[in-house]
């Protein structure tokens, strides 16, 4: 087997080649509009919003930070920009069913002017219906049908008390009403004058005063009726002086709405109902405590003819975008609200408040898709309005029926949106597999990318995107040393020498902090030791927990050795992420062996410390070690392996090799080098698979070892195909230039084995085998010794 070498400096961080760039600093760059890298997700966008079908509504999905937001703020302005603005949406009386308001839609910027004029109809209202109630010409027509009225009920009852006065009887009126008398020449006959007259005479004249009584009975029910007629009467002449005193307000409005039908008809029910409720719409003093125009007082107010424009689209340039930041139910879908008056909650339909559909009907709205669905009833309120394709304002309470109070019912507006979501992938495929009406409404995802290839045009494409990133937060110009180390630094936070994050958040915090690091220095444009200080102070802020770690195995708290051999002992890996912030500590790994029946025991797993993805890499080295080397006999050993002073939890499977290379260790009774850490996987072949984090790895492990101090002998074993994604720091790229730390990358367990024991891979494949091979034979040994019972053995009774 060939000797594997040290990697060279230069395989151990990609650095960013300044030829590609034709500016001195990002001042010479102009702002891009251009989305790099996310060519998937915006032409997912853009289908999206071109569609117009139901259900095709958009999510998008992607890491926080990625710049969803702006991508999408970006395309969907554009896009409204090109399409029509939409009608304006006002609720009026509904006279009929003041319960239910009417919805009226007009052209855009119609709805403040309707608004406008029906405040000013509504002042000049009032006024007019006192001055035409006032007016002579209505008081004498008033007068005279009163008058009328009067005649005839004198002539109606003088002509009864004439009838009666010829038959000796007289009509009195009295305190109590009118009576009936005997008459005595030109005067009402006295008791005393009535007694003194014959029975046949008080008889006639008893039968005459109930024959008239019955016919002033008859006249008194008629006189009721003649008062309704004249009533009717003055209603009507009412009607009439109201619609030459109000006629003309309503005309010069219907000749401003001529074009608008629905308009037209709602003027017509104003004029009706000023016709029919007139005489309670004049002027009278408001109650104490009344706001001026809410009109809940005991007589009618002009407040029942006002507009109210739920959505003013006024001034609009193209459709609505609207972006909805507290998404809960009422934002929504709308509310109405409520006037405490006297203890009691009073509402009209100038109350009817729009939410976010309303206000972006007709164009597109943008939700926060975790925002959304933590708030009670908010994602079943957007669905049924999607489903439904109209908003119907209404309570919590009345949606759920817990409520059954009498409220406003507003008319429902018809609704024409599309709605876009925004959130992680996690909360897309939950909805997906969970929700039936999901897949229905919102059938086209964006999956934005996390990192984007990293080339030469790639590369000069995101100095364009710092650029615009250093304008849009106006910052310092960055010199071309400084955009080379954050491109090289993006390409660190995706683990990939080959790649660059698409992390806008990221990127932007990072430019803006070694801007401030720039200012610190004093200087005018911001350097590439600038970034690094920013760097820097990043780390510094957020590792009290790795420093403690390498504090401990400083002082052999944790028991870790970079230098010496010993068998069934190796130095592994172990990376532990703290939010933002990933870093790895060696962590000792040890094995043991014995006869047994082919088991090997993860200790972790046993404890029930290991992962199910760490237990699956010990069954795949368990099987590597029977295939390969008890092919024809068993298996006849009984592991051990364990994390030593581990007491978390510990998963993944990017140990498997440095567990695998401690057993063969204790089969081969090879000592290992301490000074040697190892990471990768295994699979059942013997073959290095790649692990992540492979950088912090190397450096955790070159801190200990830098600590210690350098040999020249240390270094780390990492799988050849995580080459790629080397972006190691200067100073362990430095240390493996000058020959004192070294980075191995290895393909197979064999040559792994051979550069930690230093002995050929032939020789510890021989050395595991025969030490297999004898325990093997020591367990047929002795199960031959104790396979015969008790009973077979001379001199045992039975």
């Amino acid at each position: 087997m060939s000797t594997i070498n040290a990697l060279p400096a230069e395989k151990l961080y990609h650095a960013c080649d300044l030829s590609l760039f034709t500016f001195q600093t990002t001042a010479e760059l102009e702002a891009t509009t251009e989305i790099i890298g996310q060519e998937r997700a915006v032409d997912a966008i853009g289908f999206a919003i071109d569609i117009q079908r139901p259900g095709f509504n958009l999510f998008v999905l992607g890491e926080s930070g990625s710049g969803r937001h702006s991508v999408v703020r970006r395309l969907l302005e554009a896009k409204a920009l090109e399409e029509a603005v939409p009608s304006d949406w006002c609720y009026v009386n509904n006279f009929a069913e003041p319960n239910k308001p009417r919805l009226l839609c007009v052209p855009h910027g119609r709805g403040g002017q309707l608004k406008r004029d029906m405040q000013q109809f509504g002042a000049e209202l009032a006024k007019a219906i006192q001055s035409a109630f006032e007016s002579d010409e209505y008081r004498l027509r008033v007068e005279a049908i009163n008058n009328d009225f009067k005649e005839k009920e004198e002539k109606a009852l003088q002509q009864l008390g004439g009838a009666a006065s010829g038959d000796g009887v007289v009509l009195l009126r009295t305190p109590h009403g009118f009576v009936f008398a005997p008459l005595a020449g030109e005067e009402a006959m006295s008791h005393e004058e009535f007694e003194k007259l014959s029975d046949d005479e008080k008889s006639r004249i008893g039968k005459l005063i109930e024959e008239y009584s019955e016919r002033l009975k008859q006249l008194m029910l008629q006189l009721p009726r003649w008062r309704r007629d004249t009533q009717t009467q003055i209603k009507d002449a009412s009607r009439e002086i109201l619609r030459l005193a109000v006629g003309h307000l309503i005309e010069e409005l219907r000749e401003h709405y001529k074009d608008l039908p629905d308009v037209l008809a709602f003027l017509d029910e104003v004029m009706n109902d000023v016709v029919e409720e007139g005489e309670q719409l004049r002027e009278q003093p408001k109650p104490e405590g009344e706001g001026s125009g809410t009109g809940f007082g005991g007589s009618l107010s002009t407040l029942r003819y006002q507009v109210n424009v739920l959505v003013d689209n006024a001034g609009a340039k193209g459709a609505p975008v609207v972006y909805e930041d507290n998404p809960i139910y009422p934002n929504l879908v709308g509310r109405v609200d409520h006037i405490a008056q006297m203890g009691t909650l009073l509402t009209n339909f100038t109350l009817i408040k729009p939410g976010a559909l309303h206000r972006a009907n007709g164009g597109y709205i943008v939700l926060d898709a975790l925002k959304l669905l933590t708030q009670p009833y908010a994602w079943e309120g957007l669905k049924r309005a999607l489903q439904a394709s109209q908003v119907r304002i209404e309570s919590l309470g009345q949606a759920w029926g817990l409520i059954s109070t009498i409220s406003l019912e507003p008319e429902p507006m018809p609704l024409t949106i599309k709605v876009v979501l925004i959130g992680e992938r996690r909360i897309y495929y939950l909805l997906k597999a969970l929700d039936p009406d999901f897949a229905e409404l919102f059938k086209v995802p964006a999956d934005f990318e996390n990192e984007l290839a990293r080339d030469a045009e790639s590369t000069r494409r995101y100095a364009d995107y710092l650029a615009t990133l250093i304008k849009g937060n106006s910052l310092r110009p960055f010199n071309r040393e400084a955009v080379a180390r954050v491109i090289e630094h993006a390409a660190r936070l995706c683990e990939d020498a080959e790649r660059l994050t698409a992390n806008r958040r990221q990127v932007a915090d990072l430019l803006q902090e070694a801007d401030y690091r720039a200012g610190e220095a004093g200087h005018d444009v911001v350097r590439c030791e600038d970034v690094e200080s920013a760097l820097a102070a990043r780390i510094r802020r957020v590792d009290r927990v790795r420093s403690r770690y390498q504090e401990e195995i400083l002082r052999e708290t944790l028991l870790i050795s970079v230098s010496g051999e010993r068998i069934g002992q190796i130095n592994g890996l172990a990376v532990l992420s703290l939010d933002d912030f990933m870093f790895a500590h060696p962590v000792r790994i040890t094995a043991t062996v014995r006869v047994g029946e082919g088991d090997v025991i993860d200790i972790e797993r046993e404890t029930e410390l290991g992962g199910a993805i760490h237990s699956k890499g010990v069954m795949i080295l368990t099987s590597f070690l029977g295939a390969r080397y008890s092919r024809t006999v068993p298996l006849s050993l009984s592991a051990s392996l364990v994390f030593e002073q581990s007491y978390g939890p510990v998963e993944g499977d990017s140990a498997s090799l440095a567990e695998l290379c401690a057993l063969l260790s204790v089969l081969a009774n090879a000592p290992i080098r301490q000074s040697l850490a190892v990471t990768g996987s295994v699979n059942q072949f013997g073959d290095v698979q790649a692990i992540g984090a492979v950088n912090e790895k190397i450096e955790g492990f070159f801190d200990i070892c830098k600590a210690r101090g350098v040999t020249g002998k240390q270094g780390v074993l990492i799988p050849s195909s995580n080459m790629k994604h080397l972006m190691l720091r200067d100073e362990v790229v430095a240390a493996c230039a000058d020959g004192r730390f070294h980075i191995y990358a290895i393909e197979t367990v064999d040559e792994a084995i051979s550069v930690l024991t230093g002995l050929p891979a032939e020789s510890i494949n021989d050395q595991v085998s025969a030490q297999l091979a004898e325990l093997s034979s020591a367990r047929r040994a002795f199960a031959s010794e104790h396979r015969a019972s008790p009973a077979d053995q001379p001199g045992k009774a039975r």
